[in-house]
């Protein structure tokens, strides 16, 4: 059984190309997945992809869910541009036998009521109508929304290396048409010394395919995403200072950090100061400008955790945002991971 990871991610990664034939790649595709959850990973800039060891880790990195001992659910919410836009996260963890994690997550992005005035000024036979009661009656309304849902396994082999895989089920809904994605995510996470964590997500490793029902599809490129962190005891509480890398494969050039031709590289960089497992103080610097502020609240069984991002700095249009989620651990014995369970 210890093979088996290795033997979904060959059989992953061996997937024919050969159906998306005639396909190009639609870059920002998949933009809406990058936004992140979660308060902590948020507050630290989205610097988590080592660090990542509770239910948020089916996001950031599955091979981290692996370190939950107990089941846990997480929440979020955020409204952004005059609460135009409306961000939801949800999602729920669950441990099995002595080292195994599985977990669902969902995440929506979307304009809700649309006024749609395509048919509103002419009448059933296409004559244009002058009366502006009648127009009214025959504005309809729409939702856009973007969906994600991740379902995820995660494994610890060792102390030191966990690995995890996500199966990802993409779905688009507009008023012209609708598309729906599969794609998969591979990541691990090593700690080489008891003080170092290491940690990479390979999102999209074969290539996401959006199909939408017009008959055009799109492809989200794979990303690679790289971290690491540093856990440094001190004053009483523990600093975890945190850097990530996301490498793209889609020709981004100028709205990146870096580039190397088509390959591109953003980059996240947070510190979190926890004392005492009571609470924690966070700031980061995201890929796309923002500097982000966090805090967070351990109680029993609850953990909150808020975090404010400026607005882009190269941009002051853009919004501050306020982001507030919580995590919930079912933490009783009769739920408690089975240490002993082979």
């Amino acid at each position: 059984m210890k093979y088996s990871f290795f033997v979904i991610v060959i059989a992953i990664v061996l997937i024919p190309f050969n159906i998306y034939a005639g396909t190009g790649i639609g870059k920002y595709a998949g933009e809406f997945i990058s936004i992140g959850v979660g308060g902590r990973a948020l507050g630290m800039g989205g610097a988590y992809t080592a660090l990542a060891n509770d239910v948020t880790a089916g996001y950031w990195n599955p091979a981290g869910l692996s370190k939950i001992n107990y089941p846990q659910l997480s929440l979020m919410h955020s409204e952004q541009f005059g609460s135009l836009v409306n961000y939801d996260y949800a999602a729920v963890a669950i441990p099995f036998g002595s080292n195994s994690s599985i977990g669902l997550s969902i995440i929506r992005l979307g304009i809700d009521g649309i006024p749609d005035t395509r048919n509103a000024w002419v009448d059933e036979n296409g004559n244009g109508i002058l009366d502006e009661d009648l127009v009214g009656s025959k504005i309809t309304y729409f939702n856009a929304a973007d969906w994600a849902m991740y379902f995820t396994y995660s494994k610890k082999y060792n102390d030191n290396f966990s690995y995890g895989v996500n199966l990802k089920l993409i779905r688009r809904e507009m008023s012209v048409g609708s598309a729906t994605g599969l794609g998969f995510d591979i990541g691990v996470q090593y700690s080489p010394f008891e003080n170092i964590l290491l940690g990479a997500n390979f999102q999209d490793a074969t290539t996401t395919l959006i199909a939408w029902n017009t008959g055009t599809n799109e492809l989200i490129s794979p990303t690679l995403k790289i971290g690491s962190a540093y856990i440094i005891e001190a004053l009483g509480g523990r600093f975890a200072p945190a850097f990530d890398i996301d490498v793209r494969f889609e020709n981004r050039r100028s709205a990146s950090n870096l580039n190397l031709g088509p390959v591109s590289f953003d980059f996240h960089s947070g510190l979190e100061f926890d004392f005492k497992n009571v609470a924690a103080l966070r700031v980061g610097y995201s890929d796309i400008g923002t500097v982000n502020f966090g805090a967070g609240v351990h109680l029993p069984k609850f953990d909150i955790d808020y975090t404010f991002a400026t607005s882009k700095l190269t941009d002051s249009r853009f919004d501050n945002t306020h982001r507030v989620s919580i995590i919930f651990t079912f933490e009783s014995e009769q739920f408690a991971r089975n240490l002993h369970q082979r």
